[in-house]
């Protein structure tokens, strides 16, 4: 298994940790019958914290599908190389690093979080066109 693979799965467990934070403080917030409730009710307004995990969560998920992409294509096509391998370790640890970071309301070193996590998707892109 590549590299890239191996980082796709961990990526998967980061998913589930995002999907389980939110839920988590959002069942606090609301409660337990609301969670096991249809939802049809309008809720207030999130509590910070649960606000600022519903968001990491959003985030995490809109570029996701964007590295399963590029890690399959990587994979099938055989391009991957050191560099891509070192993109997808980039893209993790970021994106690790952004969990935190967001749901502790720290601004900038999110931001360059984010930064870096898309540098690691650039690396991984670079070869499919221009390999």
């Amino acid at each position: 298994m590549t590299t890239e693979l191996d980082v796709l799965a961990w990526g998967c467990v980061l998913a589930l940790v995002h999907i389980f934070a939110a839920a988590q403080v959002k069942t606090k917030q609301y409660g337990i019958k609301w969670n096991a409730g249809p939802r049809d009710e309008s809720l207030p307004e999130p509590l910070p914290l649960t606000g600022r995990l519903m968001r990491a969560q959003a985030n995490f998920f809109e570029t996701f599908p964007i590295v399963i992409a590029l890690i399959a294509i990587l994979a099938i096509s055989g391009r991957g190389n050191a560099h891509t391998a070192l993109g997808a370790w980039l893209w993790l640890g970021a994106r690790v690093v952004y969990l935190p970071l967001y749901a502790l309301g720290i601004p900038v070193v999110r931001s360059l979080a984010f930064l870096v996590s898309m540098a690691g998707i650039i690396m991984m892109l670079w070869p499919i066109p221009f390999g």
